[in-house]
């Protein structure tokens, strides 16, 4: 039986995360990050971008680190442009599917993102 790269990234960082506890860190200053990019393919990045929400069973708030990565410039092409606008959608589906943080490389250009997909989704949006 094969299982899904969703399901193998959940064990995988639940091991680290017992790990990390085990070793003295207190689970509340742990934060988990998916990989994206990290040896996994197109597809299999996709697919943890669209099933993040289920990362919500670690207990653990969730980074999600898509900007720029080579996934990207597969789907939406090569160019700076084509690149911040695929970013910008992994960021605003990452956010309506629980991503708690985001790393990105154009802060000022996916603030807005950001802050619109938090409104959208119900999250409280400081001024």
């Amino acid at each position: 039986m094969t299982i899904s790269i969703i399901e193998a990234v959940i064990s995988q960082l639940g091991d680290l995360i017992e790990r990390a506890v085990r070793a003295g860190v207190r689970r509340e200053n742990i934060i988990i990050d998916p990989g994206i990019g990290f040896g996994k393919t197109v597809e299999q990045n996709l697919e943890i971008v669209r099933r993040l929400d289920e990362l919500k069973v670690l207990g653990c708030p969730v980074l999600l680190g898509t900007s720029r990565k080579s996934f990207i410039v597969a789907v939406a092409g090569a160019s700076a442009e084509e690149r911040a606008l695929g970013t910008a959608a992994s960021i605003a589906i990452g956010i309506s599917r629980g991503a708690d943080m985001v790393r990105v490389h154009d802060v000022g250009q996916m603030k807005l993102i950001c802050r619109m997909s938090d409104a959208i989704v119900g999250r409280s949006v400081a001024g």
